[in-house]
């Protein structure tokens, strides 16, 4: 009887699968974060955050299953994503001198709703997907899946430049989760070849921001939406 009921029990799981979907939890939430934010800095700030704890997971990853690379690749995310591309987009809104942007295309209870069902949904297929890893346990996939998801709605539900900067550049961070998840044995030059992709787009929507604000003293992506035809 003993027998049968210890077979019966679930497994509990171990402290490196337990450890690192707490980490992905942190990112999706982070996320859900970001899209109640009212305050622009306090998206990028978010965002940095979030940043660092997918350098933590790359760590993490690193220090449980061997991958040596993954230290380099965690402290070259750390330099770009928690540091220069943070510092890069509030130097330029310093220099628009806007903080408040009051962008919600709809409510706040809304968009959060609409977040928790597209995560549930992500989480939920592709965890169905027959995907096995050796780095990480499936459900960091189907987090990462939410965070890309829930990234998209920041880009669509807030109309301003920087809260659709920011839904991007998390984007990635979804991403970044993901491929840890699934190949976190690329080669370093691969895996970093991903992250200039990153700096490409912080150039564009650095210069966006800055030629928007001068033309129309506002961050607001309102007046681009009138131009539709």
């Amino acid at each position: 009887m003993a027998l049968l009921l210890a077979s019966a029990a679930p497994a509990v799981p171990s402290s490196f699968v337990g450890g690192s979907e707490a980490i992905a939890l942190v990112v999706l939430l982070t996320e859900f974060a970001m899209l109640r934010a009212p305050l622009s800095r306090s998206q990028v700030r978010l965002y940095a955050f979030q940043s660092l704890a997918v350098s933590v997971l790359a760590v993490f990853v690193a220090a449980t299953q061997h991958v040596g690379e993954l230290y380099a690749l965690a402290a070259f995310s750390f330099v770009l994503k928690v540091v220069l591309v943070p510092g890069i987009v509030l130097r330029l809104l310093r220099d628009a001198r806007v903080d408040l942007v009051a962008s919600h295309r709809l409510g706040v209870a809304s968009m959060v709703l609409i977040a928790i069902a597209v995560s549930v949904f992500g989480f939920f297929v592709v965890g169905s997907l027959p995907v096995h890893s050796r780095s990480l346990p499936t459900s960091a996939l189907g987090m990462a899946a939410a965070v890309i998801l829930v990234s998209f709605l920041l880009v669509i539900l807030r109309a301003d430049v920087v809260s659709q900067a920011v839904g991007f550049f998390s984007l990635e961070n979804g991403v970044s989760v993901a491929s840890l998840v699934v190949a976190s044995g690329l080669p370093l030059i691969v895996e970093v070849a991903f992250l200039f992709d990153l700096l490409v787009a912080v150039v564009v929507f650095g210069v966006l921001m800055r030629v928007h604000h001068g033309r129309t003293q506002t961050l607001s992506t309102d007046v681009l939406d009138r131009l539709r035809g």
